[in-house]
């Protein structure tokens, strides 16, 4: 989708999209004692001796409820090409990121690294193909003493087009209706999906901002459909203009398979008429010349294909017994 990390990035710039993502695709046991009324953003600031600056993540502090002062990091990271170091780079970036909590002095004299966890959504066409543990990147033999000492990172993998529709029909969720709209769809399916997205800022009418950002992915997807549209700005006037296309795509789609149906069996019956009239003829020919044609020739003849009958027919002319005929 065009332009996706900037509406993914202002999109989970908003609590409530980020509580519906952990809730409906997060493990329950990930996400079980967590506090969503107290979440807050973290800036993230300059990274190690660099001073590189990854503006793009999205990170959330979360309370639970193991304590007043344990907190979960949630780092957000939007793909669109799978990328086989994705578990080197989640290893840097929680590294990076504890790094950030020491130097901000929000840690005590005793205390421990709060729990981190990375969750990559991915809305690229392929199926992700990337390992999702460190582990497995690294080139040790099974059993060997040194897996000790190696680190360890993983992250949760969200692959939106890999999700079954099934799964999706009962997520009623902005989080859920983002995830279905990054699926491709036909007019058909995508006239319902909208009115899903319709009804739920109806239901909601306090998110503008995120209603704005989801009117900016419906147009995405109906320009997935790939017809040559003027996509209108209002989430209504899109809705009843893919319903109108829905129509006349049906139509011209069953009038292209007629007319491609009938070509096709106009040349399928012009082949047939002509295989069997190349028949008729050699069958008379060899018998006129060699006599009555038994019936192991005659099925070989009838089983043959256009090209052999024509040679067949060349060599009747010279041959002078009807094994020469049939000789390869």
């Amino acid at each position: 989708m065009p332009g996706a990390d900037q509406i993914y990035h202002r999109l989970f710039s908003h609590p409530l999209m980020v509580e519906q993502l952990v809730r409906d695709f997060l493990d329950d046991a990930m996400t079980a004692g967590l506090d969503f009324r107290r979440m807050e953003r973290v800036t993230a600031k300059s990274y190690g001796q660099s001073g590189v600056r990854r503006d793009g993540d999205i990170i959330w502090r979360l309370p639970t409820a193991y304590g007043t002062d344990i907190y979960l990091y949630l780092l957000l990271e939007f793909q669109s090409q799978s990328d086989p170091w994705m578990p080197l780079r989640a290893l840097v970036y929680q590294g990076l990121l504890w790094q950030q909590i020491i130097a901000e002095k929000r840690l005590k004299s005793g205390d421990r690294l709060p729990p981190v966890l990375l969750a990559v959504l991915y809305n690229g066409a392929p199926r992700w193909s990337a390992e999702t543990r460190l582990d497995r990147l690294i080139a040790l033999p099974k059993g060997s003493p040194l897996w000790r000492w190696q680190p360890q990172a993983r992250y949760h993998l969200l692959d939106m087009g890999a999700i079954p529709g099934d799964d999706l029909a009962g997520k009623r969720s902005l989080a859920g209706l983002l995830v279905r709209l990054e699926q491709r769809q036909e007019p058909e399916t995508l006239v319902p999906l909208i009115d899903n997205v319709i009804a739920w800022f109806r239901e909601h009418p306090d998110y503008e901002g995120l209603k704005r950002l989801f009117t900016e992915l419906v147009s995405d997807a109906i320009e997935g459909t790939g017809f040559p549209l003027t996509i209108p700005d209002d989430m209504r006037e899109m809705r009843t203009m893919l319903a109108t296309l829905g129509k006349t795509w049906r139509e011209e789609w069953t009038a292209e398979g007629m007319a491609k149906g009938m070509a096709k069996g106009r040349a399928q019956g012009l082949a047939e008429g002509q295989h069997q009239a190349q028949v008729r003829t050699l069958l008379r020919q060899l018998e006129r010349r060699y006599g009555p044609v038994p019936e192991d020739v005659r099925e070989r003849v009838e089983a043959a294909d256009l090209p052999t009958l024509d040679r067949w027919l060349d060599r009747i002319l010279d041959a002078p017994n009807r094994e020469t005929v049939f000789e390869d």
